[in-house]
């Protein structure tokens, strides 16, 4: 009896090894399938861009024949769509966005998660109705609000913007994150004499590089990648183009150059890619944390 109870139960096992190992063959499989779909538009893209047009729009799936880097060429010498000063520009404005908006978020959220004032709770729900607003519903009225000001059109215009729509939610991750360190670095500071600004920038800043690193690259792909407060404020100034508006210059009114636009997309492509793979384990840990934390 013992002896088939045994054998049962090494049966058992057995059956549910087999189980596990068949889910985890499909789970692997369906890993695979949707690494290819995401990976795929960017090597169809690669080499769509070594193509000429006509080859390109007799077969838009088949590899290039005759591969040629004269699309890159092109997108060079175009002085209309002058996209090496586009790629300037907005390394501009989103450096100087992110820069803003780590501070902003950094100093806010730590005020709101460590000072007990009157307003702390209301200031928190207001800043964070601002994920609530859809965004391109204030086109109109900040563009009128920028004509009359006569701030459209300007090096500095998209700042604004940028950094008050991008701010609710570095806010919201900067607060839960700085929720979750222990106020006891901070009274023993205080203890040794340490002023707030001091404790503030000294002690908890250097603790919270993970979170605060998360969300500046959140927020270099959100200001690179912008294209309607752009098109909205500055479309009238060319010598202040970002690159979203650039590659508009590569579409006509009744037809486009695909292979010279995706050449142009993978140029501009390029720094925000390689940024990411440097600082991805970044993301990931400050994402982990701050989810943990918070």
């Amino acid at each position: 009896m013992d002896d088939n109870k045994l054998q049962a139960v090494t049966d058992q096992s057995a059956g549910t090894r087999v189980k596990n190992g068949i889910l985890g063959v499909i789970l692997n499989v369906l890993l695979w399938v949707f690494s290819l779909v995401c990976i795929f538009p960017l090597v169809w893209m690669l080499y769509s861009s070594l193509k000429e047009k006509r080859e390109f729009n007799a077969s838009m799936i088949a590899l290039p024949s005759d591969p040629t880097l004269e699309n890159y060429a092109k997108i060079f010498a175009n002085k209309d769509a002058n996209l090496l000063g586009a790629m300037g520009n907005s390394m501009r404005t989103t450096l100087l966005s992110v820069v803003l908006i780590v501070l902003f978020s950094f100093i806010v959220g730590y005020i709101l998660a460590r000072v007990n004032f009157k307003l702390n709770r209301v200031l928190y729900v207001m800043f964070l109705m601002g994920m609530l607003i859809p965004i391109h519903s204030l086109l109109v009225p900040i563009y009128i609000i920028f004509n009359r000001t006569n701030m459209a059109n300007q090096w500095y215009t998209l700042l604004f913007p940028y950094v008050a729509f991008n701010l609710p939610v570095s806010l919201f991750l900067v607060e839960g994150y700085v929720k979750g360190i222990p106020s006891a670095l901070e009274e023993a500071a205080a203890i040794d004499g340490s002023t707030f600004s001091r404790t503030m920038f000294s002690i908890i800043l250097p603790i919270c590089k993970p979170i605060l690193t998360t969300v500046a690259i959140i927020n270099v792909f959100s200001c690179w990648n912008e294209f309607s407060f752009a098109l909205v404020l500055i479309s009238n100034n060319k010598a202040i183009t970002t690159v979203p508006l650039a590659l508009k210059n590569f579409t006509g009114q009744f037809s486009s150059d695909y292979p010279k636009m995706m050449a142009a997309m993978l140029i501009t492509m390029a720094p925000v890619v390689i940024l990411y793979f440097i600082f991805s384990k970044q993301i990931i840990k400050g994402m982990v944390a701050g989810a943990v934390k918070g």
